[in-house]
């Protein structure tokens, strides 16, 4: 018995909806964060960090309601849930700080590539808490 393309990229799509969706959603949740943040810097340079926490709150609220809605598709106990999210959002957000004054302050990197550099390491890490916690089915 064989298997076709169509049948291997839907069994993949299945295994991995979650992933897939969350890195979808995750691009736009990151163009809003990155543009908010580009658009801040080009202004107020200095304020990089003020920057980053604007910019990642924009793009924790945005990620957390396509998630809840799409995503992950639970919908009950919603406050708790984005109060959870928040606090990953955050974790994240202190991680590419502390991450964008290494890169900026110590390393002399453009401001804008570290911001990108910053955005794969707190993926993951986001993805694995909140698929765990925040949107677990029974949670």
């Amino acid at each position: 018995m064989s298997i076709t393309i169509r049948e291997l990229g839907a069994g993949l799509y299945s295994k991995y909806r979650n992933l897939i969706l969350y890195g979808v959603i995750g691009v736009l949740s990151v163009s809003i964060d990155f543009a908010v943040f580009g658009v801040l810097t080009y202004f107020f340079p200095d304020y990089y960090i003020l920057a980053n926490v604007i910019s990642v709150n924009c793009g924790i609220i945005n990620s957390f309601l396509l998630n809840r809605h799409f995503n992950f598709k639970v919908k009950n106990k919603s406050v708790f849930r984005f109060m959870i999210f928040y606090v990953v959002g955050i974790m994240g957000l202190l991680i590419s700080s502390g991450l964008l004054y290494l890169m900026v302050d110590l390393g002399n990197m453009n401001l804008l590539i570290s911001k990108g550099a910053t955005i794969f390491v707190v993926t993951l890490f986001q993805f694995i808490l909140n698929k765990n916690v925040t949107f677990r089915q029974n949670g």
